[in-house]
């Protein structure tokens, strides 16, 4: 290479590859599409490669982009991390730090966590990624998760606690419609509010009823949506107990039915736990998490 790569021309391409178009990359950075195109092609020229072929579906990458993909994004979150380390005191409870969280926790479960949090760190600032896929922790990409699987990976900290309790929730209007049906018997004629192709979410229909008879009114695998149908009264609903007893106008449907739980781990970097502002939150979402889980009511 005649000279060194501009890390502006990496996260253009990074954004390139991650949206797949130029104008998509453009929106993604802020930037306009002629300033990406240029960034690409400055890339190209120096690394004296082509990484995209245009076709009708957008660009292409070339095999060698395919094989740059993460050690950019590894840059990536490498650059995020220092500047999260470097937005506070480090001997201070205060900055920004990374949390990952799945979807219905991130939406139904966390927000009056933060509230606290904020009583306690006014200083601190929660970047919040929504998502049900596991982040990597080991690769920086976040400072903190909420997992609901135990962690296997080597050098990080891990504080279970209690498993969250699941339930079959549904509107009262609802019930006052179609009945409430005293045992998985009963269930029979009752509309029901399930996943579309989440294999571990489907085993819950053969605790519910008989699945050749159970009839599916939504199927959806966002579990924020399937607790949204059932708030509108659409039919039954699998749901986190201490979320959905949030709601008044939710109603508890065969209670006795037992549901499996769901297991919860707050987990960090070992290189981060002792950092304050990492610490803060690690240790708000355990007492969080243990009130949560074991039932404990607190206000927001």
């Amino acid at each position: 290479m005649s000279r060194p790569v501009a890390w502006d021309d990496q996260r253009a391409f990074l954004a390139v590859m991650e949206t797949g178009s130029l104008s998509a990359a453009a929106r993604h950075l802020g930037l306009s599409q002629p300033t990406v195109r240029a960034r690409i092609e400055g890339l190209e020229a120096v690394l004296g490669i082509a990484l995209f072929t245009r076709s009708v579906h957008g660009l292409v990458p070339t095999a060698t982009a395919e094989a740059m993909a993460a050690p950019a994004r590894a840059m990536a979150h490498a650059s995020a991390a220092m500047l999260r380390a470097a937005s506070a005191d480090a001997t201070a409870a205060a900055g920004r730090v990374r949390l990952s969280v799945s979807e219905f926790v991130g939406i139904e479960v966390l927000p009056p966590m933060l509230r606290r949090l904020r009583d306690k760190h006014p200083q601190l600032a929660v970047e919040l990624e929504l998502s049900n896929a596991s982040a990597d922790l080991p690769d920086q990409q976040v400072d903190v998760a909420v997992r609901m699987h135990p962690p296997q990976q080597a050098a990080l900290v891990a504080r279970k606690v209690p498993s969250i309790p699941l339930g079959l929730f549904a509107h009262r209007d609802y019930l006052d419609a179609y009945g409430r049906p005293a045992s998985r018997t009963a269930t029979g004629g009752h509309l029901f509010i399930g996943p579309d192709r989440t294999v571990s979410d489907l085993a819950f229909a053969a605790l519910i009823g008989d699945p050749a008879h159970i009839r599916w009114i939504a199927l959806t695998d966002s579990h924020p949506a399937q607790l949204a149908l059932a708030r509108a009264g659409l039919g039954i609903a699998v749901a986190q107990v201490p979320a959905a007893a949030r709601y008044p106008e939710l109603e508890r449907v065969l209670p006795d039915v037992e549901l499996p739980q769901l297991p919860a781990w707050i987990v960090t970097h070992e290189n981060l736990r002792r950092l304050p502002r990492v610490a803060a939150l690690f240790d708000h979402l355990v007492e969080a998490f243990e009130a949560y889980g074991g039932g404990v009511q607190v206000g927001g």
